[in-house]
């Protein structure tokens, strides 16, 4: 449908929103705050919704939804807005369906390790509660204060991915509303389940354009007792990303695998004020190991460094405590805050490939930045081939580097399709990477995806414009 095709919400309309759920959490035109117009990436654009309900239960969440059926409005689902790829940007205006307030942790099961929750609860405040109920919620996105029903939406993995996989591996079942407002269940609390299509797997990841989740049942698992970091520096990328395999095919079972050039590693810790160990390295690894006795996590934690000494590591530096091992991942985690603090303008991207071709794409990213004078910052997940890649304005002219970022990004993508990679490793599609999803996926694909939006939403007001047009 297009946007000439939906329907304006009325004064009738917004008296109606506000009757269905209360007048002090509906707001219209003016009153709506200008976050509410993008996320983490403004970059991406801003568009304001024409009007805002923030929701506090699934019956609410069916009477917007019906009403909008009805009227033929347009619907953005929207957590907390930590996005990447403008997935939660209402760029057809209509009604922006706030689920923050739906924060409730609701019901511990430990008997089957899982956890009955609203969408609107925070990553970090699931993992504390885990935490303090003695187990471990693992899925851990660079983003803490991200919602888990964002988290689900997207599928997002983090850097314990590797050890641990990602968020879908997680969700055991879904209550969620449907376009036009139907309550529907998807998944179910038990240890196996081969009753017809896997639907609940086809929700997760599909960015609110099929359905809006209003509770989960998440999955736990027991808590770790020991976890070890090691800080490995390198005099080059390709023995850093080289030594990944050696791992991958080891029976060490890293938590995570993460690498950063020495250029990112000096920006995220002057950022933080950190003091780190060997700043001259070309490129680091991080490696965690979890495990349940001191001397198991030793021994591998041995093992590794022996694997990245004889794969050319200059040295290994061992954090194994609090203090220690909260400097390097928090210098990890700050990596995109630091280069957003360190340049004017930038666009960003999660492109994934082999983990055996990261040094091939990288060098191929650094003949590129010379050609254009692009800033290229390249970093992210060895374990699993998600490399985060930053291409930063500096004091390039405004309209220049308009004219050529995105030429630049197109030849990003057409190189990892090369190389067998794809678009997105967990930030998403949204509306930013739509045109590039239909080069890599090519027209059969998203002919089969429309398909699926057609019969989830016939009128497509479910955050139309994301993922497919």
């Amino acid at each position: 449908m297009s946007k000439m095709e939906y329907q304006v919400i009325t004064p009738e309309g917004v008296e109606y929103l506000k009757s269905v759920t209360a007048p002090d959490r509906v707001f219209y035109g003016d009153e709506i705050e200008y976050d509410y117009a993008h996320d983490e990436m403004p970059d991406f654009g801003t568009h304001a919704p024409d009007v805002l309900v923030e929701v506090l239960s699934t019956e609410e969440v069916s009477k917007v939804m019906r009403y909008a059926y009805e009227h033929c409005i347009p619907v953005t689902p929207r957590g907390a807005g930590t996005g990447l790829s403008g997935g939660a940007v209402p760029i057809y205006g209509g009604i922006l369906l706030c689920t923050e307030k739906m924060n409730k942790i609701l019901e511990w099961d430990l008997d089957t390790m899982t956890v009955v929750i609203e969408p609107g609860v925070l990553v970090m405040e699931l993992a504390n509660a885990a935490q303090e109920k003695g187990v471990f919620y693992p899925p851990e996105p660079g983003e803490k204060t991200a919602s888990v029903g964002g988290n689900v939406m997207t599928n997002a993995g983090g850097m314990k991915a590797v050890g641990y996989g990602v968020t879908r591996n997680y969700v055991v079942s879904m209550e969620c509303v449907m376009p036009n407002g139907d309550v529907m269940q998807f998944g179910s609390n038990v240890a196996k389940n081969t009753s017809g299509y896997d639907i609940k797997d086809l929700v997760i990841g599909s960015e609110g354009t099929l359905c809006i989740a209003t509770k989960l049942r998440m999955r736990v698992i027991p808590q770790p007792k020991v976890s070890y970091t090691l800080l490995v520096p390198y005099p080059s990328l390709e023995q850093c990303v080289g030594t990944v395999p050696k791992f991958i095919n080891s029976d060490l079972n890293p938590t995570a695998i993460e690498y950063m050039p020495k250029s990112l590693l000096d920006e995220a810790a002057e950022y933080l004020n950190k003091i780190m160990p060997h700043r001259t390295a070309d490129s680091y690894l991080i490696l965690m190991f979890d495990g349940s006795t001191v001397e198991d996590v030793e021994r591998r934690c041995d093992a590794a460094a022996q694997i990245c000494l004889d794969n050319g590591a200059e040295d290994v530096f061992l954090c194994n405590t609090d203090e220690r091992k909260e400097a390097v991942w928090t210098v990890r985690g700050a990596s995109l805050e630091a280069l957003k603090a360190s340049t004017t303008d930038m666009d960003e991207c999660d492109i994934v490939v082999p983990r055996n071709r990261i040094a091939d794409f990288s060098k191929f990213a650094g003949t590129k930045m010379k050609e254009t004078g692009i800033r290229i910052s390249i970093q992210g997940h060895a374990g699993d081939g998600n490399m985060h890649i930053q291409l930063m304005r500096d004091d390039m002219d405004k309209k220049l580097f308009g004219e050529r970022c995105p030429k630049l990004m197109e030849e990003l993508y057409a190189q990892a399709k090369i190389m067998g990679g794809q678009v997105s490793g967990e930030h998403g599609i949204g509306h930013a990477r739509v045109g590039a999803l239909e080069t890599f996926m090519g027209p059969q694909m998203i002919a089969l995806y429309q398909a699926i939006k057609n019969a989830f939403d016939e009128k497509h007001i479910l955050n139309p414009g994301k993922v497919i047009r």
